[in-house]
């Protein structure tokens, strides 16, 4: 089953501090709900713009997304 990554952007000089913050509200919104995913965390990609990231099956894609408004998406490639 394909695994899509919902991700936040966060941009300037606090960019990194404001997404690791985001992660925790993500990891405790899975705490609270029954995906067998449990899939998070933070990507510095410059100084001034961090990412913070979900990943969840496709069928579970849409009601996340309708609920916790992430700015975009990627299929999610295991590494």
């Amino acid at each position: 089953m394909r695994k899509i990554k919902l991700i936040w952007d966060f941009r300037g000089p606090d960019a990194l501090k404001i997404a690791e913050h985001h992660e925790i509200h993500l990891k405790q919104y899975l705490a609270q709900q029954q995906f067998s995913l449990k899939i998070t965390g933070v990507d510095l990609l410059s100084e001034l713009h961090a990412i913070a990231y979900l990943v969840v099956e496709e069928p579970d894609m849409k009601p996340v997304r309708d609920i916790l408004k992430p700015h975009r998406g990627a299929v999610y490639l295991d590494s």
